[in-house]
């Protein structure tokens, strides 16, 4: 019998860098997510293969459970699989009765989307581990990854969050975005994935923001929410963008990349790489295909209905 678990992927509309400070973001789950099949197997290994969108094998590992340790039977070093072997062991830590079967097992994952999109490859599959051992995903992502924990928020919810950091606690919230000008908004691939542990890493060098700067961005957060019209929409997300400038003290994608462009143009996560989010329509995107970003993907198109 294959036990299934799906997480969905995520995009962070607003409170990027910030939300790690306790600031109010706004984040959506993704229609593209990942699934991890798990069946018992007749030996003592864990038999593990990963597969992308296309159905081609991306990684695979065999490990042991010995003396309630998972090691790998590969001699050769893998930042891949030594990561996934921190993520469960760091799970069996939580749950001691996680892994624990004279049996091992065969597990299978598959991606909904392309690895280098930035929709939580890492986020969906700690998701689903957390899921199969059983044990909390926001301790888990802190034993493993690190970070704010919006991505597993987003991973576990089928509607948009508003996600807060209190006092170290995730405070998860539904939303609605009852917004009339979806459709003229686009997310548009930059051709690169950009490391959010580097980008965290450097943002969390310069210093924690003044609460002046937290309180502004969780203000805008909830602005966006309630927007009623596409000109407030995208004033918010040109002051957003100058707000968290000043706070990573990079330029914004659009005075690097795109500074003519009539319509507003909005960072998503870490900067610098990922999707962007767009204003404009389907003609206004033969602005950023004739500059070589050819996937530009309409807003209901890309998140959960």
């Amino acid at each position: 019998m294959i036990k299934e678990f799906y997480s969905n992927g995520k995009l962070l509309l607003t409170g990027e860098y910030a939300v790690l400070d306790g600031a109010a973001a706004l984040s959506i789950p993704t229609r593209y997510g990942q699934s991890l099949g798990v069946e018992k197997a007749e030996d003592s290994f864990i038999r593990w293969k990963s597969f992308d969108v296309n159905n081609t094998l991306w990684f695979e590992t065999n490990l042991l459970l010995k003396n309630n340790e998972i090691v790998p039977l590969e001699d050769q070093e893998h930042p891949i699989r030594e990561k996934l072997i921190e993520i469960l062991q760091s799970a069996k830590n939580l749950n001691p009765n996680f892994l624990t079967d004279s049996k091992g097992y065969i597990v299978t994952t598959k991606l909904d989307f392309p690895r280098d999109w930035g929709l939580g490859t890492s986020s969906t599959l700690l998701n689903n581990i957390a899921n199969w051992a059983n044990v909390d995903a926001y301790q888990l992502l802190q034993n493993s990854f690190g970070g704010s924990g919006y991505d597993i928020a987003s991973a576990r919810n089928n509607t948009p969050i508003l996600y807060q950091l209190k006092d170290g606690h995730p405070i998860v919230d539904a939303v609605n975005l009852n917004w009339n000008f979806k459709d003229q908004l686009f997310f548009v691939y930059l051709n690169k994935k950009q490391n959010s542990h580097h980008a965290i890493k450097s943002y969390q060098s310069k210093g924690k923001p003044s609460q002046e700067s937290i309180q502004k961005i969780s203000s805008m957060s909830l602005e966006v929410i309630d927007c009623k019209s596409l000109n407030e929409f995208e004033l918010l997300m040109d002051t957003h963008e100058k707000c968290i400038s000043e706070l990573i003290q990079q330029k914004t994608i659009k005075e690097l990349l795109f500074k003519d462009y009539k319509g507003a143009i909005k960072s998503l996560g870490a900067w610098g790489g990922d999707f962007i989010l767009a204003t404009g329509n389907e003609i206004q995107m033969d602005y950023f295909r004739k500059k070589g970003y050819a996937t530009s993907i309409p807003f209901d198109e890309m998140i959960l209905k």
